[in-house]
């Protein structure tokens, strides 16, 4: 359908046919619009811990020894990594499910390593199964044809497209008989690569020729009445027959739900395979999508209006349940520069999913590549991205439980300020956490609209009262503005190269004052990678406030994994008055104060699985 916005203010569906349900979400809130859309089509599930890291990736590393030089380099410039990806380039001839024997020879020992330095290894797959080798010699095609699960033409035999590998069969995730299929090879290969999450392409599902081979037959599902306005204006370009024949309809009905159905396969199989939350990122989506995978936005371009449009494109996905999403950082396609690079991965380190990913034959654009300059600049936001992962995870465990965005417009927060309404140059990180980013060449400062309040530098704690209004922020080339909405209390954490050593380190909880004196926050925590922990009371939850010269924080559920973490320091920013006498569970405690009135007390170690109360005089 084409779905027009007219300037009425008015919408004008022109569908194709079919059956129309028609939801109406009122609200009457936009947060709440989303969360009632979300009791519909479900809630996103809770990713894995190292999901929220920095990932790398690039298509043409041409080797696995390659790749490891890349992994080693990250290593040794002490820059944060998580997940080191491959594009199609390691598979033996474009063949899901294989590895090239020659240049990616090594790939099962650098996965080895990258699992030893507490690292993840991510592979792409697209769902074209080569039609074209020696029978016997290609499993997954012999016995997928043996098991009928191909999608077939109108004639009933499978159907050939072209991909990768040359021509192709596509599987029918509309079928339970695929997903084994699928978990099967999954699993044989898992034997051989230990991989441990999926990069699912190319699952429009996406054709080097328009429908078949053979072409497709002419009747009203391959030429309607009326074709909405999509590419080549016919609905078999650079896709399937819409005739073609799934177990449960034909692909006419089927196709836009394709990527959604190898994902919730993906997903299902991984599971299986490695029995912890698993990990996907799909480029096709569908309603629903979030329960199964991530998203990343597409092969964008280095080009600055990419950096800037890739705010709206994370901010949409949030409202449509799919939290977990990024754009690729630096550009995919055409080569960046430092300038656009730099300023790329200082926005994209506040991507829910961040991923520096880069087309072949280009030149290198992973932080290693760079002047000193932009890698430090690169290496202090990354490190800053993992400080706030407490943070971060949290959030994502409200999107898992209620709905809620995990990267959102301010228009969310601010529904009565008119003003927040077109602002897409900005965003929130949950309701506190506010995103200035440079998205211009050549400058060294930044407009942002602050809306009314007290506003906090991340940084350095110094305030800012807005009356509702726009402005200008220094932002050299090291530098993202940053920060703290009045009333929070957001933890972080003393920052490492990978979140496995960052999430075992010590907390530090930054409390951002009201007028009052008043703030409160939250943390959810547990293992970080099994399945359906707060369904099986696996966690640990800790509310925290500020009122009245004194911090409390309420252990309201508890699990062992919490009692390791300490709290090592909390900082109160905005304090009137410095303090004479400051008290940690009824005990004396050090502390300073700073002219910019924030009061920091350190050397804490508090458990965080018990209540504490910190108090001031």
């Amino acid at each position: 359908m084409d779905v027009v916005l007219q300037p009425a203010p008015a919408l004008t569906w022109r569908t194709i046919g079919g059956v129309l349900d028609i939801y109406v979400f009122l609200g009457p809130e936009p947060s709440s619009v989303v969360q009632q859309y979300l009791e519909v089509v479900g809630f996103p599930a809770m990713p894995i811990y190292w999901a929220l890291g920095n990932h790398l990736c690039r298509w043409g590393y041409k080797s696995s020894n390659a790749t490891w030089d890349v992994v080693k380099n990250m290593r040794n410039y002490g820059m944060p990594q998580d997940v080191q990806w491959n594009d199609i380039d390691y598979m033996d001839r474009s063949l899901d499910f294989t590895f090239d024997p020659q240049q990616f020879s090594t790939l099962p020992d650098m996965v080895k390593d990258l699992h030893s330095h507490g690292q993840r290894y991510v592979m792409i797959l697209d769902p074209g199964i080569s039609s074209t080798q020696e029978p016997g010699t290609y499993w997954p095609y012999d016995e997928g044809l043996k098991r009928g699960i191909f999608i077939n033409d109108s004639s009933g035999q499978t159907l050939i497209g072209k991909v990768w590998p040359g021509f192709t069969a596509f599987p029918d995730f509309s079928d339970h008989e695929t997903h084994e299929w699928w978990f099967e090879n999954l699993q044989k290969y898992h034997a051989k690569v230990s991989f441990d999450g999926l990069w699912i392409d190319m699952n429009e599902p996406s054709n080097f020729v328009d429908g078949s081979l053979k072409g497709c037959p002419s009747n009203d599902l391959e030429n309607p009445p009326y074709t909405p306005g999509i590419l080549d204006g016919t609905l078999r370009s650079k896709t399937l027959c819409a005739s073609a024949l799934h177990k449960t309809s034909v692909h006419y009905n089927l196709h836009s739900m394709y990527g959604l159905m190898e994902a919730k396969a993906s997903s299902c199989a991984l599971k299986r395979i490695l029995g912890k939350r698993p990990f996907v990122i799909s480029r096709s989506s569908f309603p629903s999508q979030g329960r199964y995978s991530g998203h990343w936005l597409g092969d964008n371009r280095s080009q600055w209006k990419d950096l800037y449009s890739s705010i709206p494109g994370m901010l949409t996905f949030n409202i449509l349940g799919i939290p977990l999403v990024g754009a690729d950082i630096c550009g995919f396609g055409g080569s960046t520069t430092e300038e656009l690079c730099v300023r790329w991965t200082q926005l994209g380190a506040f991507y829910p999913f961040t991923r520096n990913h880069n087309s072949i034959d280009e030149k290198a654009q992973d932080p290693t590549a760079f002047s000193p300059l932009a890698r430090t600049a690169m290496k202090e936001v990354l490190l800053l991205r993992y400080s706030l992962f407490p943070l971060l995870y949290t959030l994502f465990h409200h999107a898992h439980l209620e709905g809620h965005t995990v990267a959102r417009p301010l228009l969310f927060e601010f529904p009565e300020d008119p003003r927040t309404y077109s602002i897409d140059k900005q965003f929130l990180w949950g309701k506190s956490l506010l995103v200035t980013p440079v998205l211009d060449p050549g400058v060294t400062y930044v407009t942002g609209y602050f809306p009314k309040g007290l506003w906090y530098d991340l940084y350095t704690g110094s305030s800012v009262r807005s009356s509702g209004e726009e402005l200008k922020l220094q932002a050299p080339l090291d530098k993202i503005n940053v920060h703290l909405r009045e009333g929070a209390v957001v933890p972080t954490q003393r920052p490492n190269t990978t979140l496995w050593v960052s999430s075992g380190q010590p907390l530090h909880l930054i409390s951002t004052l009201t007028d009052d004196g008043a703030a409160e926050g939250d943390l959810f925590w547990d293992d970080g990678e099994s399945l359906d922990t707060y369904e099986t009371e696996q966690y640990a939850y800790i509310v925290f406030h500020v009122a009245k010269n004194t911090m409390t924080s309420e252990v309201l559920h508890d699990n062992v994994e919490a009692s390791y973490i300490t709290v090592e320091t909390v900082s109160f920013f905005g304090l009137k008055k410095e303090p004479s006498t400051v008290t940690v569970n009824s005990q004396d405690a050090a502390f300073t104060y700073t002219a910019n009135q924030v009061l920091t007390v350190t050397d804490l170690g508090l458990s965080l699985s018990r209540n504490f109360t910190i108090s001031w005089t």
